[in-house]
């Protein structure tokens, strides 16, 4: 009888507690440093690499398209990209940096030579955007060009020569071919890839080889540009180490890290028909990006300790399946509210780690992998990605407002992850900043935030959310899901308390 009464109040108590854990508030607190970092705004960069429908049929429809463009760059990705106050944009690729031969994508279209892209597809490659179309877009854009130079199969004199073509205003060869080609000032490129992914696509090289034709690539390079060596792939911390320990601060601008949140490299899943174990394991992948930054962070502070070297993601996202019946080597994938969270606790992630963390890129910008935008022909859309970019833009050259919680869990199939990220900053005007992403798939979750350090008196919300997690935006409905006004919200006693949806990215602003 005792032994059935306990069993009853076990029962009891448990029920009480997991209906109290269920329900609890999570407490935030955010302080306001001086020393605080800036978040850089290169931190929200993007990828177009010529790979699929991502330069051809997605930026570039060419002059003689009946779709409105500039010089054949269509101006709705134009419109939308300035919108999204887009900082920087990595070109040409990727893979396909290391097989590109800049000198054949300039002068007159009809002489250019094509190549095979043996990395994509296996399509013929026309070269009629080169060059001049790329940086002259990115005027358009008013965003920084991030050139990927051709260490593969290239040599050290054709990426100094390319480096003096762009940048070079005084007379010499390289800016005399340029002004032939119809471009009298330079662009100014200021950062520069030395090559892509040495450790596969780019060469298959040893930490210790690639080293070594760093420093002979950029002792040749000349100008005021910041040099970007080719990093690790997720958490290779040996290559970070070998690059750190055998490179000179001195010729060292930056160092790259590539991380894709992919549940299994032979069994990608679908993009939009997932499970709940999918997502769950898909944001697990999409998580470690908060061990992968904190741990080659600590490698650079060794060699590197006033952090003047810059952690550069320049690829990170989601990677899925190809959607049915495309091109296989054209990696189109369609984007829904899974990705949508992803970039918000990835954003996040990078938005804390500023001191280290200065520019990163996602892996594509048009039509390839977790994009902002997709076209059909003359019709294009934005993507749930999208709009959480362009509500995180408000923290773009912000100050970081360092945040401290203890996150509730997410649980699955015995599995747990951490269900709340928050990140939070302060801009010139003086407006404060806290964007949150629950990630549960389930329940949603409570937050109480502190305001009186802060001094926020009133604030407003955004909401990005939808029905259900597999929700995208189609051609045929293309504003599904798009931010709305949040009232879930309120102030009281000088505590700001938000009650977040279950997946779901929500944004306060508070003055």
């Amino acid at each position: 009888m005792k032994k059935k009464i306990a069993i009853i109040l076990a029962m009891f108590l448990f029920g009480i507690f997991g209906v109290f854990s269920q329900n609890s508030t999570t407490e935030i607190t955010i302080k306001s440093r001086e020393e605080s970092p800036i978040i850089n705004k290169n931190i929200y960069g993007h990828f177009a690499e010529h790979l699929g429908r991502c330069i051809y049929d997605g930026f570039f429809v060419g002059d003689t398209s009946k779709i409105a463009n500039t010089n054949g760059v269509r101006n709705d990705i134009i419109e939308a990209l300035k919108a999204l106050k887009i900082p920087n944009l990595r070109w040409p690729g990727g893979c396909f940096a290391d097989t590109y031969h800049w000198k054949d994508g300039i002068g007159p279209r009809e002489d250019r030579p094509t190549i095979v892209n043996q990395w994509w597809g296996g399509v013929t490659e026309d070269n009629s955007f080169g060059t001049h179309d790329f940086l002259n877009m990115c005027e358009l854009l008013g965003a920084e060009p991030y050139l990927s130079g051709n260490v593969g199969s290239g040599t050290v004199q054709e990426l100094a020569d390319w480096v003096q073509y762009t940048n070079f205003s005084g007379k010499s060869p390289m800016s005399d071919l340029r002004k032939k080609n119809g471009r009298e000032k330079p662009w100014h490129v200021k950062y520069w890839g030395i090559g892509n992914e040495a450790w596969g696509c780019g060469g298959n090289m040893t930490a210790d080889y690639y080293a070594d034709v760093y420093r002979k690539y950029t002792t040749f390079l000349s100008g005021d540009i910041e040099r970007i060596a080719s990093g690790a792939s997720s958490d290779d911390y040996n290559w970070t180490e070998t690059l750190m320990k055998n490179i000179p601060n001195r010729m060292l601008g930056g160092l790259a890290l590539h991380h894709y949140s992919v549940i299994d490299w032979n069994n990608k899943g679908d993009a939009v028909d997932f499970s709940e174990d999918q997502y769950f394991k898909t944001m697990t992948e999409a998580l470690k990006m908060e061990e992968l930054v904190t741990k080659h962070a600590a490698i650079m502070d060794k060699y590197d300790p006033d952090k003047k070297i810059d952690l550069v993601v320049d690829e990170w996202g989601g990677w899925y399946d190809v959607q049915k019946d495309t091109n296989p080597g054209f990696l189109y994938q369609q984007n829904t509210m899974r990705d949508a969270v992803l970039a918000g606790a990835t954003l996040n992630i990078f938005n804390n780690h500023a001191d280290r963390v200065r520019m990163a890129n996602l892996a594509q910008c048009v039509n390839v992998l977790q994009a902002v935008i997709l076209t059909d022909k003359a019709k294009m859309i934005l993507t749930p990605t999208y709009y959480v970019m362009q509500m995180y833009s408000v923290h773009q050259d912000a100050k970081l407002l360092p945040v401290k919680f203890d996150s509730p869990l997410y649980e699955l199939n015995g599995k747990t992850l951490p269900a709340i990220s928050v990140s939070a900053s302060k801009d010139s005007n003086g407006l404060t900043h806290i964007s949150l992403v629950n990630i549960d798939a389930n329940k949603e979750n409570k937050i109480e935030i502190d305001l009186n350090e802060l001094g926020i008196k009133n604030a407003t919300g955004t909401i990005l959310t939808s029905k259900k997690l597999q929700d995208y935006n189609s051609f045929d409905n293309p504003t599904k899901i798009h931010p709305i006004d949040y009232k879930g919200f309120g102030i009281k006693k000088g505590k700001l308390i938000i009650t977040v949806p279950p997946f779901s990215v929500v944004m306060i602003e508070g003055k």
